[in-house]
């Protein structure tokens, strides 16, 4: 499926600097499952707060989908995410040139990450 909105990747800023002096994010998930964790801006507040909570060194990676040069393929999340909501996984390492701005992403008082609009 090609995703024409813009998408988002969720790191820290630390993962990004990184990230820049090399041609491409490559986070832990590419090895272990294979694809790198994408969202819509709408819904990465759920996988956010599921694993981020009250973190307050994240960016968010605004990503041009046809920069990303490999499959974006949408997928289920995990279970006790809303019913037939699908994710977007890229099945390779994202590329430095497919990024085409960066956030900060904080959380609220209370620790919790809200939606972003696009």
């Amino acid at each position: 499926m090609k995703h024409s909105g813009v998408l988002v990747h969720l790191c820290s800023a630390r993962e990004w600097a990184s990230a820049q002096a090399s041609d491409a994010l490559r986070p832990e998930s590419l090895g272990s499952v294979g694809f790198v964790h994408l969202s819509t801006p709408q819904q990465v507040h759920l996988p956010a707060n599921r694993l981020y909570r009250g973190r307050t060194d994240l960016v968010l990676l605004q990503v041009d989908p046809a920069k990303v040069g490999a499959p974006v393929v949408c997928e289920p999340g995990v279970p006790g995410d809303p019913e037939s909501m699908l994710f977007p996984h890229l099945y390779g390492p994202l590329p430095i040139g497919a990024v085409i701005g960066v956030t900060q992403y904080r959380p609220g008082p209370d620790g919790a990450f809200a939606a972003v609009s696009d």
